[in-house]
């Protein structure tokens, strides 16, 4: 713009030059004023026009009082030009009403991005006062924002992704879930165990088909489960599993590629009903609805019944629970033929729990697990056998038995029924110290008594048969489970670790040798011993588990030298 000015002024002092002479040679000849104005009208017309280009120039406001002097020097100019005959009128008017309009059209412009530049300014302050400034977010915030946020996005997606492609409203209602767990099993068997055919005769037992050599395997357990939401307060779950179909405490399948194909069932099927926010009905076949150990009751078995679980909350520390359930153990269909009666389980536990700010927690529960119709009844001599139901589907080891046949005359068959009756007082305790958190350092006992075992009831019902041949004199009903772990409650993310040590003791008739641990001395009962183990967490889902039983008869029978066994167990699991 300054170049501009300069241009201008030296323009301006030749057009004073230009009138200067023209005044001059006027008092002089007439002829040569027109010869003047011809020469110099080329001239003038430049300047005019670059005067006017000048004006039409857009400008900043500091600049715009300096052009209207500009402007008004140049008007003067060109009617300068018209009096002295340079400029006709009709041009004159025309070159400045074309300045004029160029200089409104320039106007328009600056107004229009100063109008813009205000708008541009009051967002940005108005963007300045919706931000909020944080200076630091700790990383434990941003973890949980984040699956806040993704838990609530996906929901929406979720639900809107249903409505976009027409999908019917059930589908929502459905989740899966499952997990496949690869194990290596060693067991190793005792240098002065009993050979086979003594441990049987010994003990009574028709399934047990090792007791020296050593043994390795490659297991595997795979489970898929589908869980469905009814309504707001009905829920439900189908699961099939791998396994012997005839096995309730063991998934595992044994790997060999003769088997063609694994076997597979339906190992849970249940409605649960919440009816109010303290209670809950579940029915059908469903997991453990008591407080336990596999002292009792092994990790692998299900429910089938019903159940109503209460838990009460009296404050923020102090909680309730109780369970009351029936369960059927084995459906007998009665005659005149078959005295024996169908096998039930009724089971009550009340307990109580505190949990403290910092999330340790104490917890205690009591049971009593009632038996109905699980023990053997002699046949006498009756040949028509009518209480050969009453001997147990699905035996393990350990539990003392007799031959229900042994006074038939002319039987060779032996079948032998459980010797005890069974009423299970159990107390299970658990404390978990989380002021190390994410580490918790958990202490757990279980204790039961068999207050079921009556040997004067015992010598009525077997008959002529001796307790002596597969039982002890004394009654063998109590046991007892111990358990240190430290480390993560779960082992499901990289990097989560637990190690644990346990000892426990099983007497011979203290629990039902079918529905206890089936790793600990091989299953059953009659066994005391250690456990070592620890899980690893190597990524999202994924951990590693290695365990170590070692386990010994208590009391062998038949004086024989007490069965021992050690088992290694190698483990991947991945949840999805």
């Amino acid at each position: 713009m300054n170049l501009i000015k300069d241009e201008m002024e030296i323009n301006m002092i030749r057009v004073n030059q230009f009138t200067d002479a023209s005044h001059q040679q006027k008092r002089n000849s007439s002829d040569a004023l027109h010869h003047a104005r011809m020469t110099y009208k080329p001239i003038a017309l430049a300047i005019a026009t670059l005067c006017f280009g000048t004006i039409m120039t857009s400008a900043s406001a500091g600049e715009r009082e300096s052009l209207e002097q500009l402007r008004s020097t140049t008007v003067n100019l060109v009617n300068l030009l018209v009096e002295e005959g340079v400029l006709s009128k009709g041009k004159a008017d025309d070159l400045l009403k074309q300045a004029a309009q160029e200089a409104e059209k320039a106007k328009q412009k600056d107004t229009i991005a100063a109008e813009a530049t205000q708008n541009e300014d009051a967002v940005d302050k108005a963007v300045n006062e919706k931000i909020v400034r944080v200076q630091y977010v700790p990383e434990i915030v941003k973890k949980e924002m984040k699956e806040e946020i993704k838990k609530e996005v996906m929901a929406k997606l979720n639900y809107k992704a249903g409505e976009r492609l027409g999908l019917p409203e059930w589908i929502d209602r459905f989740t899966f879930e499952g997990d496949i767990r690869l194990r290596y099993q060693n067991d190793r068997f005792g240098d002065d165990n009993p050979s086979l055919v003594d441990f049987n005769n010994a003990n009574g037992s028709d399934n047990i088909f090792n007791t020296t050599e050593d043994r390795s395997r490659a297991r595997v357990r795979a489970r898929l489960a589908t869980k469905v939401k009814v309504n707001d307060w009905i829920n439900g779950e189908m699961r099939i599993v791998t396994g012997n179909l005839n096995d309730p405490v063991s998934p595992n399948q044994t790997q060999e590629t003769r088997s063609a194909k694994y076997t597979i069932g339906l190992d849970r099927a249940y409605l649960s009903a919440d009816v109010t926010p303290w209670l809950n009905v579940v029915g059908g076949r469903f997991p453990n609805p008591f407080f336990s150990t596999d002292l009792v009751w092994d990790g692998s078995l299900h429910f089938d019944g019903i159940a109503a679980k209460l838990k009460p909350k009296f404050n923020n520390s102090w909680s309730g629970f109780a369970t009351i359930g029936a369960f059927p153990l084995e459906d007998v269909e009665g005659s005149d033929l078959n005295k024996a009666k169908s096998k039930w389980m009724y089971g009550s536990q009340a307990g109580i729990k505190w949990t403290s700010v910092n999330r340790s927690s104490a917890k205690l529960g009591v049971a009593l697990y009632e038996f109905d119709n699980i023990e053997g009844i002699s046949n006498g001599a009756n040949t028509q056998l009518p209480y050969n139901a009453t001997i147990p589907a699905f035996r393990q080891k350990g539990n003392s038995v007799f031959d229900i046949n042994l006074g038939v005359p002319g039987s060779t068959t032996e079948r032998l029924g459980l010797l005890s009756k069974f009423r299970n007082l159990n107390i299970t305790g658990e404390v978990d110290i989380a002021a190390f958190d994410p580490v918790h350092i958990t202490l757990t006992g279980d204790y039961v008594r068999n207050i079921g075992y009556d040997k004067q009831e015992i010598l009525k019902r077997i008959g002529s048969a001796s307790i002596n041949d597969f039982g002890f004199d004394e009654k063998q009903v109590d046991a007892y489970h111990v358990k240190l772990a430290v480390g993560m409650p779960t082992t499901t993310k990289l990097h989560d670790w637990q190690s644990f040590v346990a000892y426990k003791r099983l007497e011979a008739d203290a629990v039902v040798d079918s529905y206890t641990d089936s790793d600990f001395l091989l299953g059953g009962t009659n066994a005391k011993g250690w456990i070592l183990g620890g899980s690893y967490g190597i990524g999202k889902n994924t951990w590693l588990t290695a365990r170590w039983f070692s386990a010994d008869e208590i009391k062998p029978r038949a004086a024989l030298k007490p069965l021992s066994v050690d088992v290694l167990m190698l483990e991947m699991t991945s949840n999805f």
